[in-house]
């Protein structure tokens, strides 16, 4: 049996607890995918998958369900040390090509810039593929430009969340595209 996903929707949480795996599931719960058997898979967006909602998402899914996703987490437990985790992607323009979801994580680092550099990073793989090239030392900014005018790449997005640790707890955060076959 193949499976391809035709849908996927992006979700993000966060968790707090003096227990590691429980703050996980915290972010989990905050996510709303604790109720599945999460499945982590490599960075592909399958061809022809639309992106929905996380609510519409949700709906097509079964509590107990293994469901595929690509998750970044992070967790910390230092009083006020800002974590962030993001998942970034990057739609090709052919919708019968596929693209790329990246995911990655950070240490003090505001959603902005960790979501920026996910959904950068996205690009750059589907860029790879698209036979777009750059110098070695092309900056970021030049980059995208490279991308846009290409004409290949027709959308980049990033899910982040961040925060800041608190006391003598864990804190954990994720961000996910989750797959809906």
């Amino acid at each position: 049996m193949t499976l391809i996903a035709k849908e996927v929707f992006l979700t993000k949480g966060i968790g707090r607890h003096k227990e590691k795996l429980a703050s996980f599931e915290e972010a989990l719960r905050d996510a709303q995918i604790a109720r599945f058997n999460l499945v982590h898979v490599s960075s592909i967006l399958p061809p022809n998958c639309n992106l929905v909602s996380r609510q519409k998402g949700l709906t097509r899914l079964k509590s107990g369900q293994i469901v595929h996703c690509v998750m970044s987490r992070n967790s910390v437990n230092e009083n006020h040390r800002l974590i962030a985790a993001s998942v970034g992607m990057a739609i090709p323009k052919d919708r019968n090509h596929y693209g790329y979801i990246s995911e990655h994580h950070t240490f003090g680092e505001t959603d902005e810039k960790t979501g920026e550099y996910a959904e950068d990073l996205a690009a750059l793989m589907l860029s790879t593929i698209q036979g777009i090239e750059f110098a070695q030392d092309t900056t970021w900014d030049q980059k995208e430009e490279i991308w846009k005018m290409s004409g290949k790449i027709v959308r980049t997005m990033n899910i982040t969340q961040s925060a800041i640790g608190v006391g003598d707890m864990w804190t954990t955060v994720v961000a996910a595209a989750v797959f809906v076959f």
